[in-house]
């Protein structure tokens, strides 16, 4: 078993998710997507929506219309489905995903009970074609004859069928008109020996744990059972799949980790690695970046502060008078590690941070550069031609004056 001390284990999560060395930068933002295994969707969008912030956090300054193309495209290299959570996914694993079409098939009801006309609508997209929400009624429910404005809970029939639907693989999203989710046949976008594979459930679970594993660089078993959300009999698949070697995946122990972890009886490694990426050492620059909240960097908070130290929490359904740091608030990677956090927001072309601080234990003698250079980078990306702080820990305010209004 390989021992690893916590800042090599850092470090080779760093280059497996594409933040450390020059390889991250390989393929564009599609074959970001193929080397992370998914990239989480999220309707928030304050400096840009988390899909478009994850790409550029591993490529900088790529332009936002590349990366809705290298996600988004005809023909087919992606589409939508639920790992993590909704997730964009490379096309290449659609068989992957069959456990969880067949899971929700046996159940018929995930969020909503499944209207009784989803045979019907299913033949309307088949005679006339791909639809979004719009075609067949709308997205929310009516409510005295106007359309509703509350969340998923107030879907209408038609979204709630075209969403069951796509759970189950008979429609599938490959492409979005703006924000809106276009519904087609599988059978008519994916392609067709993609569409004639398929596998058990064991094998599905197996590959996405290898697919995850490599993605996450250095995990225990409960990283991996979040980044797939696994539940219930899945889970024992997976824990098959390691102790046997078939997820392709290696036990390492990590220093300041978890010593053992008990597993169907028997005691395994802390962790586990894609055997490839512990046969170098880890090397290159690091980026220096703001990060998504829902970048798979940090997407479990545990992990965070496992790997980071950095205790996070998203506070934005958190009532405004009881947040510390804001309302979305962003790590700052810096030097390989989570160094501060900003609550970003835009005024016209002025990009704002409207908390700035530091961990606690860091220098803004040492880090000023590195926050002043990171929230400079992304106005730049956003087209932002300035930046303003509007709070900052004492002491940090006067280090980032030159050149931060």
């Amino acid at each position: 078993m390989t021992d690893l001390t916590a800042d090599e284990a850092r470090r080779i999560i760093l280059r497996a998710q594409g933040l450390l060395g020059a390889d991250g930068r390989r393929g564009g933002a599609h074959g970001m997507l193929r080397r992370l295994g998914a990239v989480q969707l999220d309707t928030i969008s304050v400096l840009a929506r988390s899909h478009e912030l994850v790409a550029y956090a591993r490529l900088g300054a790529v332009g936002r219309d590349a990366v809705e193309r290298s996600y988004w495209h005809d023909p087919a290299r992606s589409f939508e489905y639920w790992c993590h959570a909704a997730c964009i996914l490379p096309i290449e694993h659609w068989p992957l995903y069959a456990f969880r079409r067949r899971a929700y098939r046996e159940r018929r009801f995930r969020w909503h009970e499944v209207p009784d006309h989803v045979d019907q609508l299913l033949e309307q997209v088949r005679a006339s074609g791909p639809v979004t929400t719009a075609d067949v009624g709308g997205a929310r429910a009516a409510r005295n004859g106007q359309a509703g404005a509350g969340e998923w809970w107030d879907w209408s029939d038609s979204k709630i069928a075209l969403e069951w639907l796509l759970d189950i693989g008979e429609l599938v999203c490959t492409r979005r008109v703006g924000w809106r989710r276009v519904y087609d046949l599988a059978e008519r976008v994916v392609p067709a020996d993609l569409l004639a594979e398929e596998l058990s459930d064991e094998e599905c679970v197996t590959r996405l744990a290898g697919i995850a594993g490599r993605a996450l660089g250095v995990a225990t078993r409960a990283d991996l059972i979040d980044f797939l959300r696994l539940t219930g009999r899945f889970t024992a698949i997976l824990d098959e799949a390691l102790l046997s070697g078939a997820a392709g995946l290696v036990p390492v122990t990590v220093s300041g980790w978890p010593a053992k972890a008990r597993v169907n009886g028997s005691v395994s490694g802390a962790a586990w690695a894609d055997p490839a990426a512990l046969e170098s050492e880890p090397r290159g620059r690091h980026r220096s970046t703001l990060v998504s909240p829902f970048d798979s960097l940090i997407w479990h908070r545990g992990r965070t502060e496992r790997v980071f130290g950095f205790a996070y929490q998203l506070e934005l359904y958190v009532p405004r008078h009881k947040r510390v740091h804001g309302y979305f608030t962003m790590p700052v990677l810096a030097g390989g590690r989570l160094i501060g956090r900003v609550d970003p927001a835009r005024d016209g072309t002025t990009l704002v941070a409207r908390q700035l601080s530091l961990e606690p234990g860091l220098t803004a003698a040492r880090w000023a550069d590195a926050l002043r250079d990171a929230l400079w980078s992304a106005a730049e990306w956003v087209g932002c031609d300035a930046v303003r702080v509007e709070r900052a820990d004492p002491g940090l305010a006067a280090h980032l004056e030159a050149g931060v209004r």
